[in-house]
């Protein structure tokens, strides 16, 4: 690395240090270099992505950091280096081996030619018969024939490898997906949810705000009409959910029909209203199973909210929203609890 280099990654850190430090960032590899590209300023969506998350949690949860890191900084191939690494190692010790192999078959190939032209040139001189120049004329055919086919199966080994390098990156995006996103409503799953409370709990609690929600009589719908359309229930649910999460509310899928949303550095009457303008949305909500005919137009869901309170662990933060969700179901669904003063 020259000099200059040197001098400009040296100046990136003493920049990023702190910055970490300030906004109680952890110190992972990932979170140095997610920091060192911020610093860098070579990306403009990053930085923009990242300075709207820190003005709305003073911080950059896990997730958030994972999911920059990922989009903005890791090539897509190294985001499971292991895995990657031996699959990659087996392919291109095949490789190596059917090369050494081509070439061994080139190398032949081309001292038997150079003995054929040899004996062309000795053709005219040494008065060849016909016979003997049609032998060496099918020699000529035999050895390009095998030649061709030691490269041809060079060629095919190339392809599968190339084949399987592609099958391998689409995996790994998609198992990176898995890992933090629900199949079925693309919501962040209960892995995210997990991680992203404690990193905020640990980082930036103030203010920190949580929103459970689950749909009223949500068995009945798939017994009524089928997993089907209850799937269909889950994802119009979320999608709706989805559109009110604004200033840094996040939705994640915590269970079977139950949804959380995370408010960083708010009050709990101002989320309490959100989730009252949530549970006005899905009363209006309206699900059609297009091959049926059947409509689904009587959805609701029941919330607790709660904000965290000094040394109050993440867990107890999620029993007091569950406690009231569940006063909510026992009070007639389709409220928020607690009520309004």
């Amino acid at each position: 690395m020259s000099p200059t280099l040197l001098q400009t990654a040296a100046m990136h850190l003493k920049r990023a240090v702190p910055l970490m430090l300030k906004h109680s960032i952890p110190t992972t590899p990932t979170n140095y270099a997610l920091w060192y590209t911020y610093v860098g300023e070579q990306n403009p969506t990053l930085n923009q992505k990242l300075d709207t998350i820190i003005s709305q949690y003073s911080t950059c949860p896990p997730i958030d950091s994972e999911q920059l890191y990922r989009q903005f900084v890791a090539d897509p191939t190294q985001l499971d280096v292991r895995n990657m690494r031996q699959n990659l190692d087996a392919m291109a010790t095949e490789l190596s081996q059917s090369l050494t192999d081509t070439r061994s078959d080139a190398s032949t190939f081309q001292n038997r030619i150079k003995g054929h032209f040899d004996k062309l040139h000795r053709v005219e001189d040494e008065g060849f018969s016909v016979e003997q120049v049609l032998d060496l004329v099918r020699n000529f055919v035999k050895e390009a024939d095998d030649i061709r086919s030691s490269t041809e199966y060079f060629t095919e080994q190339l392809a599968r490898a190339q084949s399987e390098i592609t099958s391998l990156r689409h995996r790994l995006e998609q198992t990176e997906k898995d890992m933090l996103f629900d199949a079925l409503t693309s919501c962040l799953n209960r892995r995210a949810f997990d991680e992203d409370l404690a990193g905020l709990l640990a980082q930036s609690p103030q203010g920190t705000c949580l929103i459970l929600l689950d749909i009223d009589h949500f068995k009945a719908f798939n017994d009524s009409y089928g997993h089907q359309l209850g799937d269909l229930v889950l994802k119009a649910v979320a999608k709706r959910v989805q559109e009110a999460c604004r200033d840094g509310a996040k939705l994640y899928r915590v269970g079977g029909e139950e949804f959380g949303i995370l408010v960083p550095g708010s009050q709990l009457m101002r989320v309490r209203q959100l989730a009252e303008a949530i549970r006005r949305s899905l009363e209006k909500l309206s699900v059609k199973d297009r091959r049926s005919g059947n409509i689904i137009d009587n959805i609701t869901a029941s919330f607790g909210v709660a904000q965290w309170q000094a040394k109050q662990s993440s867990t107890q933060l999620f029993e007091v929203a569950d406690n009231l969700l569940y006063q909510a179901k026992n009070l007639g669904r389709n409220r928020v609890m607690p009520m309004a003063p």
